[in-house]
């Protein structure tokens, strides 16, 4: 029997530890990033739901009241500009779906 190394496992063992090495390097460079990304996403999910909220309850009032005063073609043109801008922003294909 001969004692020949087979070198191209030494070298996919060479390569797997080095690759590790690597990625857990980048892994510790990018997390703490992505835990700041993280707190400014939560940031601003949460500003995003109270402007929401608050721009449904606005609307709600302003419906309401244009309903109260009876002023149907107001409230065609109302309705006309909030589907232009729910197209323009592509949100009816995806309620649609």
């Amino acid at each position: 029997m001969s004692n020949l190394i087979d070198w191209v496992i030494v070298g996919l063992v060479i390569d797997v530890i080095f690759n590790g090495m690597i990625w857990f390097i980048i892994a510790l460079c990018l997390l703490p990033i992505i835990d700041v990304s993280d707190k400014y996403t939560r940031k601003a999910i949460s500003f995003m739901d109270k402007v929401d909220k608050w721009t449904r309850k606005i609307l709600d009032i302003f419906l309401d009241w244009i309903q109260k005063k009876n002023l149907r073609i107001l409230f065609a043109f109302v309705f006309i500009i909030l589907l232009g801008t729910l197209a323009q922003f592509e949100i009816i294909p995806k309620i649609i779906k």
